[in-house]
């Protein structure tokens, strides 16, 4: 009842696993990944050991096809279980158990693996490998595409309740003390692909580092007047809202940018994004049904900066 993509971006080392299931809090379950190892998705009836153990294999020097019959060989349960491997070689290695509940099955292409099991259909992995491929962007973006078109194809056939983004990469964590680079996860929802991907973004934008901006942008005109708008509301701005940008509402900016732990971007990083990235937030808000984009001022705002930070590459 799962389904999940495990993935090497070679141009960062990144190593990641996205996961949907219909099971509560999957992102505890299946993905295992480690900057100095690569990744490992384990599901359907899942052997959790095979997560730090099969690590362990691949620091060792194992391949990732080596590592799943060392796993498997050593489980009498091996054909109850699904696992989908890749190493920092970037080579995808997966074994579907012959008693996993259909539909089952995984597929490979260059440094991705996919695999699911009590699917509504084969073409739900399908989906999933070809929205990888095709995708831009950095790997966190690739990888929950891959979950939106596994969902969008058939998914789970038991529905969704789940979700789990999990990427590690050199120094990628807090500060820089860990490979923790994405971790990020739904326990419980309706739609877990879509609140995952909503708390990914709040994730990117507060604890992400880009490259900063040659030529940043000033608030003016109309974007200028509705974050104004969005600000007062907000109470951090005691002026009247008008469409340009000034000290005043550069101080509210500043006092917003603390409140929501923005402080990994400058003031003139966030004012930026906001300028380029307000209209394109706009059309998404506008085409979301039953949400009131005038009174979810906060919301847009953040999601301005997410789509405003696009242009410029991850750190």
């Amino acid at each position: 009842m799962t389904f999940s993509i495990a993935a090497r971006d070679p141009e960062t080392d990144a190593v990641g696993v996205a996961v949907q299931s219909k099971f509560v809090s999957v992102g505890a379950v299946v993905p295992f990944v480690s900057a100095d190892a690569g990744a490992i998705a384990t599901q359907s009836f899942a052997n959790v050991a095979y997560g730090p153990d099969g690590l362990d294999l691949l620091r060792e020097g194992s391949s990732a096809t080596d590592v799943i019959e060392t796993l498997t060989d050593a489980d009498e349960e091996a054909p109850q279980r699904q696992v989908g491997v890749v190493g920092l070689d970037g080579e995808p290695a997966a074994f579907t158990g012959e008693e996993c509940f259909e539909v089952a099955g995984d597929r490979q292409g260059e440094h991705y693996t996919v695999q699911g099991n009590i699917l509504e259909n084969e073409a739900t992995i399908d989906a999933m490998a070809e929205a990888f491929e095709e995708t831009g962007g950095g790997l966190p973006d690739r990888l929950i595409s891959a979950l939106h078109a596994g969902n969008d194809a058939g998914g789970d056939s038991r529905g969704q309740q789940a979700a789990a983004l999990y990427v590690a990469k050199p120094e990628g964590g807090y500060d820089g003390r860990n490979d923790r680079w994405v971790d990020v996860r739904v326990d419980d929802h309706e739609r877990p692909v879509d609140e995952l991907e909503r708390v990914f973004k709040l994730y990117d934008v507060t604890l992400l580092a880009r490259e900063e901006p040659d030529d940043p942008a000033e608030l003016s005109g109309d974007a200028a007047l509705a974050v104004s708008e969005a600000l007062s509301k907000l109470g951090v701005l005691d002026a009247e809202p008008t469409d340009s940008f000034g000290e005043a509402e550069r101080a509210a900016l500043e006092a917003f940018r603390g409140m929501n732990n923005f402080e990994n971007h400058s003031l003139t990083v966030i004012e930026d994004a906001l300028a380029r990235g307000w209209e394109a937030a706009a059309d998404g808000a506008d085409a979301t049904e039953g949400v009131d984009v005038d009174e979810d001022g906060e919301s847009r705002m953040v999601d301005a900066i997410w789509h405003g930070l696009q242009r410029y590459d991850r750190l």
